[in-house]
């Protein structure tokens, strides 16, 4: 189902804020996402409840840090009872190959689920500026692709890549089970959604419906749903969206879903 496809981030930062948001989308969409601002706030008590009763849980802690560092913190998330976590690709094959063997290791003698594990890539709010400025001399998308190609190297299940990317990755990826996580997305309402929160620190993103006609295999959503007067009437228009997704006029311009019936 399409629903299963789509992911709400719990970026808030108080729990009563993150239940509330679960209370009314549990059943309207594919999973959650924990991040640093939640877990910093309110620690892992909540993953783990959510967890046992069958609620998905991506835990988007971008872990980096040395091998045995990351390795042991996977393990700690796997225990959770989570459905996905990530890391930093640029911690390097060594940690990944690290974390791929433990989590392996550990899900068999504890009987555990074992969680995709996942690879970040390039940060959606990163450009070709922010990498010059770090010493890195390529585009993104060109880093992009080598850290993607990377992780499948390494045994990892799927990278966290910007709606851009997709089609490359997709392209130049040979496994085909290969997952590609694609937060940087943008409702048909970003204008009202900018309203709220003007500091929109995304940078390359994408409606639902092109990353996922791009072939996504998940889209992670926080504001346009989170931030919305309506998160269900917000979620069925994305949802709307990845199912039918926005085409482009004759002159170049994304329709909107109103242009569409209009036509």
């Amino acid at each position: 189902m399409t629903k299963d496809k789509l992911i709400v981030a719990l970026d808030v930062s108080k729990e009563i804020q993150a239940r509330e948001i679960v209370s009314q989308l549990r059943n309207e969409v594919g999973g959650f996402k924990v991040g640093l601002q939640l877990f910093t706030a309110i620690g892992g008590t909540l993953v783990r409840e959510l967890a046992k009763n069958r609620i998905k849980i991506f835990l988007d802690l971008k872990l980096h840090d040395i091998p045995t560092t990351v390795a042991k913190a996977a393990v700690e998330a796997a225990r959770l009872g989570i459905w996905m976590f990530n890391l930093h690709t640029v911690c390097g094959s060594e940690t990944m190959l690290r974390v791929v063997d433990e989590i392996r290791d550990v899900c068999e003698k504890e009987r555990l689920i074992p969680p995709k594990i996942l690879g970040v890539t390039v940060l959606t709010s990163s450009t070709d500026e922010t990498l010059r400025e770090v010493g890195i001399d390529i585009k993104t998308n060109e880093q992009v692709l080598r850290l993607a190609r990377l992780a499948s190297r390494c045994g990892l299940d799927g990278v966290v890549a910007s709606p851009q990317e997709i089609k490359m990755i997709r392209t130049e990826i040979e496994n085909k089970r290969f997952l590609i996580v694609t937060p940087g997305i943008r409702s048909n309402e970003k204008s009202r959604v900018a309203k709220l929160d003007s500091f929109d620190d995304q940078k390359r993103t994408m409606s639902a419906g092109e990353a996922l006609a791009a072939g996504a295999d998940y889209i992670v959503v926080g504001r346009p749903i989170t931030k919305s007067k309506n998160m269900i009437a917000s979620v069925k228009e994305i949802l709307a969206d990845m199912e039918n997704p926005r085409e482009e006029s004759n002159d170049g311009k994304v329709l909107e879903f109103s242009d569409k019936i209009a036509k």
